[in-house]
């Protein structure tokens, strides 16, 4: 069971990013899936999470509204597409899923999460 996170980089304020999470040896269909990051000297927080029981991803606060999540099951694959990003958003950025059952209180925490990526990083700076 691997998950690969790519599609990070350097943008400028208020640019986009997509990032990526393709699955292998699994298959994400029927997986809670989240997208994390861990900006420096920061804790790890919950930015986005779709649970198997409902297909309406869930957003963090400091994100929402700018951010969209979205599967391609035939391609075996989730994304995180990065609109109007700005500094705050600079990290480490992970992806994560999980075939146990999450709930919404749950879907933004870290241990709720059995299989990891390997990060990729997004910076945001002029």
């Amino acid at each position: 069971v691997q998950l690969q996170a790519s599609g990070g980089g350097l943008v400028q304020p208020g640019g986009s990013l997509r990032l990526s999470c393709a699955a292998s040896g699994f298959t994400l269909r029927g997986y809670a899936i989240g997208w994390f990051r861990q900006a420096p000297g920061k804790e790890r927080e919950g930015v986005s999470c779709s649970r198997q029981s409902s297909g309406i991803p869930s957003y963090a606060n400091s994100v929402k509204g700018r951010f969209t999540f979205s599967r391609d099951n035939t391609k075996n694959t989730v994304y995180l597409q990065m609109n109007n990003l700005n500094p705050e958003d600079t990290a480490i950025y992970y992806c994560a899923a999980t075939r146990r059952g999450v709930i919404l209180s749950q879907c933004h925490r870290d241990e709720s999460y059995d299989y990891w990526g390997q990060g990729t990083l997004v910076t945001v700076s002029s």
